[in-house]
């Protein structure tokens, strides 16, 4: 038998999918191949940072927090267009965005659902109204120190991020259904709160 070294092996959650996923899946909705069963494509990770537009130091700390959560370095957003109103011209960077694919991406949806959304205050699962229609979830989040990685005493400055789940399922209630086998504490319509 051929032995994997620990940096080789899939991620726990992806196993987890092929193993429990796809059979339920195929049970419930009939697929014929395991190739037509929806899956995770990516993850994007959004943040804001329009108040701190001008403090460069501010997007250096929070840039390297998203760096530590997500293994990657964000990329800047520019505004496509100016607003007067807000004080912001176009061009001037307004957000950070990392989208995670792959080992990455399993292995942050592992840490989002076990260790971060239990830790957000009041939580009680993430609401239907969430999907777009298409089996895509957003989760917002208002502090991104819920995430382990983060220690809250070295915090310069709390933000809020939101993360977005894209799946290849075709409605809601397959992506429902898959992030659910997976772990995601998805409410019920009829849950108050």
């Amino acid at each position: 038998m051929l032995r994997v070294p620990c940096s080789m092996k899939e991620p726990r959650l992806q196993i987890k999918y092929i193993k429990e996923v796809i059979p339920a899946m195929k049970a419930k909705f009939g697929y014929k191949n395991d190739l037509a069963v929806p899956t995770i494509k990516k993850v994007l990770l959004n943040t804001g940072i329009g108040r701190t537009a001008r403090d460069e130091k501010m997007h250096q700390h929070i840039s390297k927090d998203l760096s530590s959560i997500t293994g990657q370095i964000p990329s800047l957003r520019p505004a496509r267009k100016a607003i007067s109103g807000f004080k912001i011209r176009a061009g001037l960077p307004v957000g950070l965005r990392v989208t995670l694919h792959g080992r990455r991406m399993w292995e942050f949806i592992d840490r989002l659902i076990s260790l971060s959304l239990p830790r957000v205050r009041d939580f009680r699962g993430i609401s239907s109204k969430s999907f777009d229609g298409k089996g895509n979830v957003s989760i917002g989040l208002k502090e991104h120190i819920v995430f382990p990685e983060i220690e809250a005493e070295n915090v310069k400055d709390i933000f809020g991020l939101e993360v977005n789940v894209v799946t290849s399922a075709k409605t809601d209630e397959e992506g429902k259904e898959l992030l659910k086998l997976l772990g995601f504490p998805i409410r019920e319509k009829n849950s108050h709160a």
